[in-house]
């Protein structure tokens, strides 16, 4: 298992209802955001290969940006 941090630009409940279908539907991940710190942070926690760059590109179709920390 692997855990990764991102910095996003998911501000609100309504952002993150967003992106949520796009994020249950990779499998074997836990993933939640802290919208409550200003760098509304992406915590992900699962395994594979290139992990960062799946987030990332996931992320990116729902229409947020994701930078790791």
């Amino acid at each position: 298992m692997e855990t990764l941090k991102f910095k996003t630009n998911i501000k609100c409940g309504g952002c993150v209802a967003t992106v949520t279908p796009h994020l249950n539907a990779m499998t074997g991940l836990e993933w939640n955001v802290d919208t409550d710190v200003a760098d509304k942070v992406l915590t992900v926690t699962g395994d594979g290969e290139n992990l960062q760059e799946k987030i990332q590109e996931t992320v990116k179709k729902a229409g947020f940006q994701a930078e790791l920390i």
